[in-house]
């Protein structure tokens, strides 16, 4: 069964929405309110599974900001992902794979 078909995920989904108020966490970073509607995996959870389920690797982001995090064309994080990437290990006291420093 697909992950985010399962009734675990739409769960902590529910919970990441609840917790981040239904507002898009990098737009108001930068001072701007849209509503979410998606939950990121900041660590990739192809790359990361250990970190899927743990709140702090789950935010909560308007569908525009979700594909600002993702290269659509190779699935692979964009600049902006990576960059939450490392703003997310530094406080998480986590060492990063070479390939996102």
């Amino acid at each position: 069964m697909d992950l985010y078909e399962s009734k675990r995920w739409k769960k902590k989904r529910s919970s990441i929405l609840r917790r981040d108020g239904y507002i898009c966490q990098l737009s108001k970073r930068y001072g701007k309110l849209r509503q979410a509607d998606t939950v990121h995996h900041i660590f990739p959870m192809e790359y990361f599974p250990e970190y899927a389920w743990k709140d702090w690797n789950l935010i909560s982001l308007s569908k525009t900001m979700h594909n600002a995090c993702h290269d659509r064309d190779t699935h692979e994080l964009s600049q902006v992902g990576i960059d939450l990437l490392k703003r997310t290990a530094r406080k998480q006291g986590i060492e990063l794979p070479a390939r996102y420093k």
